[in-house]
């Protein structure tokens, strides 16, 4: 019983990958669109900014309190 439903998971992902894979396009699978440069460069400052800004603004939220 086990070895049936290990064989259909594996027929349902190899079925999954062979109808909804487009193959070598680069940045197909990222989760944000890579198309727009200056969209993109907003989005990575931001995402690192926040980052390295985030104990910074701690500190000052920590030293600010009475």
């Amino acid at each position: 019983m086990l070895h049936r439903s290990s064989l259909f998971a594996r027929k349902a992902i190899s079925n999954f990958v062979r109808n909804h894979g487009h193959g070598g396009v680069p940045g197909e699978n990222l989760p944000f669109d890579i198309s727009n440069r200056y969209k993109l460069t907003a989005l990575f400052i931001a995402f690192f900014g926040s980052g390295f800004g985030a104990p910074f603004l701690i500190l000052r939220h920590q030293l600010l309190k009475k």
